[in-house]
């Protein structure tokens, strides 16, 4: 084995041991399925070690990744379901009993506050409140300036306020 390859192994051993859990945790969170969480932050890393020269700072990258891993994974499903009902419009549907639909207590969660956000802030609030990311870690990963995060934050914060507002 090449030496500078071992001494490579062993730093991604260590971010990988010090941070896979708490992020398949996150993305569990992100997409109720701890299956598919666990897929999108293997794939986080195997593309951590195909970038490991140019990645100056592993977590904020690896949380990065993974969102916009989540981010794809809603989009895809958001295609799914518009051609789903696209298919079945005007045709019967065959429900013998319909559900209650649960109460607004019931269907609000973080995530679905969070998702409600347009996607300049959805990003900067998942990185930065729930990835624990710095203001100048999260501007670096996005490409923007610290001042651009905080506004997006703080722009953010309000919306969340205005939508729990909204459904109590």
């Amino acid at each position: 084995m090449v030496r500078g390859a071992s001494a490579t192994d062993a730093a991604v051993r260590e971010v990988y041991d010090a941070h896979f859990g708490r992020l398949v945790g996150w993305a569990t969170s992100l997409v109720g399925d701890r299956d598919l969480a666990h897929d999108f932050v293997t794939e986080a890393f195997i593309r951590l070690i195909n970038h490991w020269g140019q990645v100056a700072e592993p977590r904020p990258w690896l949380y990065t990744t993974v969102a916009n891993q989540v981010r794809d994974h809603w989009r895809k499903r958001g295609r799914e379901a518009a051609a789903y009902d696209k298919f079945t419009a005007g045709r019967p549907v065959d429900i013998d009993v319909a559900a209650p639909e649960p109460d607004v207590a019931t269907r609000l969660t973080v995530r679905d506050a969070v998702e409600s956000l347009p996607g300049r802030l959805r990003m900067t609030v998942l990185l930065h409140y729930y990835a624990d990311l710095s203001v100048a870690q999260v501007a670096r990963e996005l490409g923007k300036s610290e001042g651009a995060v905080k506004r997006d934050l703080y722009d953010g914060r309000k919306m969340l306020a205005e939508h729990l507002k909204q459904v109590r």
